[in-house]
């Protein structure tokens, strides 16, 4: 008889999280998750009043402010890859929303050394359209006629596997021809500016509100061989911060924003204001049930969208 290994996953997050985090492990192709929420366990109690004294008082404590998304994966090959996928957006879901409680994932009878082994050992070379190759800094790969992107994306967003990277990328090496300026806000690893710069981009500024990102972007630039002469990082909220608008500037030949729906509709009067006359702007992060509204923004801040790309439940435009 054949016996299966399976490792049992959680993830910690509280009721406004919880649609969230299904919403990103169904764009990983994970389903069949089991949801434990704390607000259906509250109106157990209100409504079975008669069995309160039966009520554990540490599943209480436990439920408190918790809901928490259970899922499995074998453990061989395939699973670990695939867990090596949900780190990497989960780290990004936690940069980018702050209502969805810890986001701490857990896993059963898996420890902790492994898990920081595994992930590492199946993540792989990874090609994006026609002329990328995103390499893992501790993969060796021969390149060929692509160009190499070597990336280690830390604890942040970008590895070139989230399908909204993919579509960013594809697109860049679309409109990237050489001696462009780039911009690109919420960069994350540095992935979409760095890939910019590899396909011949002049030069590049990109922006985050994370400070981990300042040193992972700069990181990722250097194993690439580019410096802070033609490559600069900083720190701040371009939505709220006008001096940091200001001191960005515009007459950008690209604009990237691979964030989330609500950010690309924050951003949408913004755009044009980095732009060139004739500039692209290249979005992504958007789920599936909000592609529409985020388009007709794009549309009502005077944007042209030129294209329209879809991956695993994801959207994202080009516009000028």
């Amino acid at each position: 008889m054949l016996i299966l290994n399976w490792l049992e996953i959680h993830i910690d997050t509280n009721h406004a999280g919880l649609e969230a985090v299904e919403a990103m492990l169904s764009s990983l192709d994970v389903d069949g998750v089991v949801i434990d929420d704390e607000t259906e366990f509250r109106e157990f109690l209100e409504d079975n009043r008669q069995y309160w004294d039966y009520v554990d008082e540490d599943l209480e404590r436990r439920m408190e402010g918790l809901s928490r998304v259970t899922f499995y994966l074998q453990a061989d090959e395939a699973g670990f890859a695939k867990l090596g996928e949900v780190r990497i957006a989960l780290e990004a879901l936690r940069g980018t929303r702050q209502d969805c409680g810890s986001l701490i994932m857990s896993l059963n009878n898996l420890a902790d050394e492994d898990w920081e082994n595994n992930w590492k050992q199946y993540y792989k070379p990874i090609e994006i359209g026609e002329r990328l190759l995103v390499i893992p800094k501790w993969e060796q790969a021969d390149p060929g006629d692509r160009v190499p992107l070597y990336l280690d994306p830390g604890l942040t967003f970008g590895t070139g596997d989230h399908a909204t990277t993919r579509l960013c990328l594809a697109a860049l090496e679309k409109t990237v021809r050489g001696g462009e300026r780039v911009l690109d806000l919420g960069c994350g690893s540095g992935i979409l500016s760095i890939a910019a710069l590899k396909l011949g981009a002049a030069a590049a500024r990109a922006v985050d509100i994370d400070p981990m990102c300042l040193d992972v972007a700069y990181e990722n630039a250097a194993l690439n061989g580019i410096g802070r002469d033609t490559y600069t990082v900083q720190v701040g909220d371009v939505l709220s911060d006008e001096d940091l608008r200001a001191a960005l500037g515009g007459g950008y030949d690209v604009v990237l924003a691979n964030i989330v729906a609500d950010v690309i509709i924050a951003l949408a009067p913004l755009v044009r204001g980095f732009l060139k006359a004739g500039g692209v702007f290249i979005c992504s992060g958007i789920i599936d049930g909000r592609a529409a509204e985020v388009a007709e923004r794009l549309r009502g801040a005077g944007l042209e969208l030129l294209e329209t790309q879809e991956r695993k439940g994801w959207y994202a435009y080009v516009c000028r």
